[in-house]
């Protein structure tokens, strides 16, 4: 018996056509998810941890040293003081936590805040009255490093840690010496803060780029005082 209203079964090529149909709306919906998330990895990758357009970190040696402060002596801070030709005013002292240093002939005289070539002219200022022509050389040989000759990491490091400043440094240098990255971290997304005050700058850094997929081009230098900022992934 048949009943008025009853659905006809559909056709096999209503089905084929309904199916194909079906498939390219899919295929429609994945590439334009697919070209947003590339947009948004790109926006991503030009974009400080606030959503501020930022560029990306100097890649020239010569450019970042080129704005690298001179090294200035700091509390804790171990010297090598050489006197030519006079070794008995020769010696190796520690910098006092006050910033002071007491050699041979010359007390409390502040070396914290001086170059290591600052020092020597001003011991040799002390040693003129007592020696001939002094020539003095001073050496830092153990770095206690005050912040501002740090490089500092803070974030999604496996170690977050404040490192104290090399000469040639660079971001791989640092992210090895805290571990790398931890699984949570937006490594493209990371942030280079350089300066203080009316000079201070922020850079985009390519961390993902450089420690997952092996891209060396995203190594740069770093400088004394630099911070590294590592958000965690959104997703």
């Amino acid at each position: 018996m048949e009943f008025l209203g009853a659905v006809a079964p559909a056709s096999p090529f209503f089905e084929r056509h309904r199916d194909m149909t079906m498939m390219k709306i899919a295929d429609t919906i994945r590439a334009a998810a697919a070209i947003a998330a590339a947009a948004m990895l790109t926006a991503c990758n030009t974009l400080g941890i606030g959503g501020e357009q930022l560029a990306a970190a100097p890649s020239n040696a010569s450019a970042a040293v080129a704005t690298a402060p001179d090294y200035h002596i700091g509390p804790l801070d171990q010297l090598e003081i050489f006197v030519w030709r006079s070794p008995e005013l020769s010696t190796k002292v520690t910098v006092r936590p006050d910033g002071r240093i007491s050699t041979p002939l010359v007390e409390d005289m502040v070396a914290a805040g001086k170059t290591p070539s600052k020092l020597a002219n001003d011991l040799e200022g002390v040693l003129r009255e007592y020696v001939r022509t002094p020539e003095v050389t001073v050496i830092v040989s153990d770095f206690s490093s005050t912040y501002d000759q740090q490089v500092r990491v803070l974030g999604e490091a496996q170690q977050p840690i404040a490192l104290p400043y090399q000469a040639g440094m660079t971001v791989l240098d640092v992210m090895v010496a805290v571990g790398g990255l931890t699984e949570f971290a937006a490594g493209n997304r990371a942030v280079l803060i350089r300066g203080q005050g009316a000079d201070r700058q922020s850079y985009r850094l390519r961390l993902n780029d450089l420690l997952r997929k092996g891209n060396i081009s995203a190594n740069v230098p770093v400088l004394p005082g630099d911070v590294i900022l590592i958000p965690e992934s959104a997703l």
